[in-house]
């Protein structure tokens, strides 16, 4: 609860602009509520693997944010604490219609994984030693990773990524994959790193 309360916080303050999208229409919460229910419906592997379905649905579909707007709130969602997809749809609800359109989106992104997770508590210990269901979970395991590898050849051109500057993801890769470096400790220096090259920045052009 105190990592959510600093991200509505957050959120609100980084986020949102106005509650009308870029076409200057007013969102339904029941549209609102269907399209991120579909994304949690229709998703296998986990936040990352919604990015494709989230940016056809929010972007290309609906035109509720630009292309260089989703590139952000996704930046902001994989910065802030908490669960990466519920992130995305309470930003995108902040936004579209405050913080009724964020509990709205989020709601409707989480309903059908929990109600599954539920079924699943209550029921897997039952059939999951069955031959038919090991072999559906290692099919599964491919699909999971073109979901997953998708979006992030997506982004990656959506960021302008070029082999010039490649080598910074790829470093970081390395460093958690190869050498064990804590992803805590990665992200508290690239932190530190951004502000003191925006403190950098600041100066300098203050002097000039």
């Amino acid at each position: 609860m105190p990592c959510a309360s600093v991200f509505v916080f957050l959120l609100a303050v980084c986020a949102v602009r106005n509650r009308l999208n870029i076409t200057g229409r007013v969102v339904k919460y029941c549209t609102l509520f269907w399209s991120f229910f579909k994304i949690g419906t229709f998703t296998i592997g986990g936040g990352y693997a919604m990015i494709p379905l989230m940016r056809r649905e929010v972007v290309e579909r609906h035109g509720w944010l630009t292309e260089e707007d989703f590139m952000n709130y996704l930046v902001v969602a994989q910065t802030l604490p908490g669960i990466f997809a519920a992130n995305m749809a309470a930003s995108v609800g902040l936004r579209l219609r405050g913080r009724r359109g964020a509990w709205v989106a989020v709601v409707g992104n989480i309903a059908m994984p929990v109600l599954t997770i539920l079924v699943l508590a209550a029921f897997f210990a039952g059939f999951r030693h069955l031959a038919v269901v090991e072999q559906a979970f290692l099919g599964l395991r491919p699909a999971v990773v073109a979901l997953i590898a998708a979006p992030v050849l997506s982004l990656a051109r959506s960021a302008h990524l070029s082999w010039r500057t490649a080598w910074q993801p790829a470093l970081v890769a390395g460093a958690v994959w190869l050498l064990g470096v804590s992803p805590v400790v990665i992200i508290v220096v690239v932190a530190l790193g951004v502000v003191a090259c925006h403190l950098w920045r600041s100066r300098k052009e203050g002097k000039t």
